[in-house]
């Protein structure tokens, strides 16, 4: 894995950023993702417009209350200097048993220290039955031998 996650970015810094964004929201822990991005950090998650950490680890706290089981996968789709265009899906449930796979897009935008200033999501759910989810792994990181979202047809 390249040493160096700052900008600008190669194909390979690129593809190793949006892997370690990956595992972080699968650790489900707000506190830890919350350390990749700038003090002043904004966001658009759907409706949402957190700004800065406090407000993100807000966010990531509800969201994962409420989407139970998650496990993402994420993939570059463009990078060019400072900003990262990737490509997503993430399966959850409800409280109520209810699976979801929720699909979308985020465009990022890093300082010069490599810590994500801007964050602009684009998400759509689609509910699943629970036997046509394709995300099997246990909680926590994807393993490396898992296919990817282009793997999967998705």
């Amino acid at each position: 894995m390249p040493t160096s996650l700052v900008p600008p970015f190669t194909r390979d810094t690129a593809i190793a950023k949006v892997r370690l964004a990956e595992d972080g929201w699968n650790s489900r822990d707000p506190e830890r993702v919350s350390k990749v991005y700038t003090e002043d950090s904004q966001w658009r998650n759907r409706a949402e417009f957190p700004r800065g950490r406090k407000e993100i680890v807000e966010f990531l706290t509800r969201k994962w209350a409420r989407e139970l089981d998650y496990r993402l996968i994420k993939e570059l789709w463009a990078f060019d200097g400072n900003r990262i265009a990737v490509r997503f899906a993430y399966e959850w449930r409800d409280d109520s048993g209810h699976w979801f796979r929720s699909y979308g897009n985020e465009n990022w935008e890093f300082d010069a220290d490599g810590l994500m200033q801007r964050r602009f999501a684009s998400i759509n759910d689609m509910p699943i039955r629970q036997e046509d989810r394709k995300f099997h792994w246990p909680l926590g990181r994807r393993p490396d031998d898992h296919p990817g979202l282009s793997d999967l047809g998705l």
